[in-house]
């Protein structure tokens, strides 16, 4: 199954993208077709999981991550589904062979 979501430009969002299921939210219009594939990733992580478990789980990994590094930013970039569409973002392919719940390996 093909992701595209629903691009909806925010400007006043504080980040350059983020996958609310099933809208990509944008900064600015003309968003690099990177940044597109990583927040298509979130959307096939959200689906695989479900809505409400994907968010718990996001909260909670952020949560634990923080108390480890005692950073926002670092939190943030070790939480597995970033840690999954950062290491593929660049490979626009990528979700056609994806496996199933393939950000498991970077718990």
């Amino acid at each position: 199954m093909r992701i595209k979501g629903f691009l909806l430009t925010v400007p006043s969002l504080r980040v350059d993208g983020m996958a609310l299921f099933p809208f990509i939210l944008l900064k600015r219009k003309g968003p690099s077709r990177y940044l597109l594939n990583h927040e298509r990733i979130h959307l096939k992580q959200q689906l695989e999981l479900g809505l409400v478990i994907f968010y718990v789980w996001y909260l909670v990994e952020y949560l634990i991550r923080f108390v480890q590094f005692r950073n926002h930013y670092l939190a943030y970039l070790h939480i597995s589904f970033e840690k999954e569409a950062y290491a593929h973002e660049r490979d626009l392919g990528y979700l056609r062979r994806r496996r199933f719940w393939a950000w498991w390996k970077y718990l």
